[in-house]
């Protein structure tokens, strides 16, 4: 058992003697590819989603060195009728690269050193082969192959980290004819060699490569345009064999007597291909191992990235996040970004790095993305936070002030933020309408998200109230109900809350309902505000 050469399964049976929610449908799907054309596949998705526990149930599976059936006994794998055929079949060759990233000493050469040590491990597995001196990595394989007969599984976790962290291309030196390959150049000549070259796929079965980004583009060709990939973006049929779905969710919650909606405000929201709620593991996990919600996503070099891209404010890009910020989706353009975190040139290459680090989600279908979920909106604060944007730390803080006003009933107060808010951000939205109006009032009442679940256009049978926000289940405090009006009056909107009966239809919450109305005078450019009480069936001016 080496440290690259047929690993076994430890790292899998740690994995299954724990809590483990079943994720081998991931092999049938590799399997179907073996030794054919799609053989070589590429699975990104965040940090935290499971990237590492998939290539290990893999190397497990697939390792010829030890016996894993008792392990996959009564998982989804073993109905399969290709498990038997190629379980332990193959000679696994397992990269971290990370391992390599992580160690200062090896950084110069650290691409000649991944092969030098796999190509050392090769030798001694393989001493009767008669190898060609200065055989590189491919030579190698390729001597085994021929020499045994022995085809090998490939498998490289976190593959994109050298692009990560050595971004640099070609540089010239001297004369402008010499060259200099960087590591990134050599790491891409490496994988090149591996698996785009004539004796590649008589000497792999296959090969699984896992990261946060796609294989990098150079112009508008994949440097590994052979592989099959499968990201945040486009997961085809991976899409539930990475990260929790609601009903493994459910089923946890359940079992462990946690709360599921507080789980779902925390941690769904990621619509990856078809699977449309997906929650991040890691977190789940720590959630329930810890019984307490919140955010278990530590700051990282993606975390560094994040202030980075979102200061550059590509054509409007933070006026996208304000949005997003107030839940809503803005449209995206995830086709020209070359898949390489440190050439983003546009607002829609920003946001398309903001999808594979999984701080945004993302809608195929309307090709548009969203913050999913309240860690990663906490998150997605701490970052804004953490820049020069003054503004929207500003917009934070106003709007805790906004919601403790509404609920202290104080009208002049109301009407005053509501026309800060609107004043501070007619670059973004337009004012025209009670639409618009609704707009800057989500932004207002942003900060209100920690306390409320908060509906836009709620039907109530007679009709939609603007805004309702209903206190979450470990919250006590009143419910608002918000109508908005252009060019009439806040009692006209008091009005239609009453005679359309919309407090009645709020279900969910039983208790004192406050009924805020809020108008907009296009003339005189001001906002008026009315909040009255509501107590069973009795409205009253609200008294703080």
């Amino acid at each position: 058992m080496g440290t690259y050469i047929n690993r076994g399964n430890n790292a899998f049976r740690n994995i299954v003697s724990h809590e483990y929610i079943d994720k081998t449908s991931l092999i049938p799907f590799i399997n179907e590819t073996l030794n054919s054309e799609s053989r070589y596949s590429c699975v990104t998705r965040c940090r935290r989603f499971g990237k590492s526990m998939a290539a290990k149930m893999l190397c497990a599976y697939y390792d010829k060195s030890c016996d894993s059936r008792e392990l996959f006994r009564g998982l989804k794998a073993e109905q399969d009728k290709s498990f038997e055929t190629y379980l332990n079949r193959y000679v696994v060759i397992y990269l971290d690269v990370t391992s390599f990233t992580a160690r200062p000493e090896l950084r110069v050469n650290i691409v000649r050193n991944i092969q030098s040590e796999i190509i050392y491990e090769l030798k001694d597995a393989f001493p009767d082969v008669k190898y060609k001196e200065g055989a590189d990595l491919m030579d190698t394989l390729a001597a085994i192959h021929q020499g045994t007969g022995e085809k090998f599984f490939f498998i490289i976790d976190e593959w994109d980290a050298i692009c990560r962290e050595f971004p640099e291309r070609q540089k010239m030196k001297g004369d402008p004819a010499t060259v200099v390959p960087t590591i990134l150049d050599e790491y891409v000549m490496l994988l090149r060699r591996l698996f785009k070259t004539q004796d590649s796929d008589e000497v792999f079965a296959g090969a699984y490569l896992t990261g946060i980004l796609p294989i990098k583009r150079y112009n508008t060709e994949s440097a590994l345009n052979n592989f099959c990939e499968y990201s945040m973006i486009r997961p085809g049929k991976t899409a539930r064999d990475l990260g929790f779905t609601h009903e493994e969710v459910e089923a946890l919650c359940e079992k462990h007597e946690m709360d599921l909606r507080e789980m779902e405000r925390w941690y769904d929201g990621y619509r990856i291909g078809r699977a449309s709620r997906m929650f991040n593991p890691y977190s789940v996990v720590k959630a329930i191992r810890n019984e307490e919600y919140g955010s278990y996503w530590t700051t990282t070099g993606a975390y560094d990235s994040v202030i980075t891209y979102i200061q550059m404010n590509y054509e409007g890009l933070k006026d996208d996040i304000i949005r997003m910020l107030t839940g809503e989706r803005v449209s995206v353009n995830t086709l020209k970004f070359q898949n390489d975190m440190h050439i983003v040139r546009s607002k829609n290459d920003v946001l398309t790095v903001l999808i594979h680090l999984g701080y945004l989600a993302y809608d195929e279908d309307k090709r548009k993305c969203f913050i999913p979920n309240k860690e990663v909106a906490d998150e997605f604060q701490n970052a804004v936070e953490d820049t020069a944007w003054t503004r929207i730390a500003k917009v934070l803080t106003d709007s805790e002030n906004l919601l403790e006003a509404t609920i202290s009933g104080n009208e002049q107060v109301v009407a005053s933020a509501i026309e800060l808010a609107h004043d501070e951000n007619t670059s973004i939205l337009s004012y025209n309408d009670e639409n618009s109006l609704a707009c800057v009032l989500s932004l207002a009442y942003i900060w209100a998200k920690n306390e409320y679940i908060i509906h836009r256009e709620y039907a109530t049978g007679k009709g939609y109230a603007d805004l309702v926000l209903i206190p979450r289940r470990n919250v006590s405090k009143l419910a608002l109900v918000i109508e908005l009006k252009f060019n009439h009056s806040a009692d006209t909107a008091i009005d239609q809350i009453k005679r359309k009966a919309y407090p009645s239809k709020i279900a969910e919450y039983t208790g004192a309902i406050l009924l805020v109305g809020i108008n907009y005078d296009k003339e005189t450019k001001q906002h008026s505000c009315k909040i009255e009480r509501l107590t069973k069936g009795l409205t009253t001016p609200y008294l703080a």
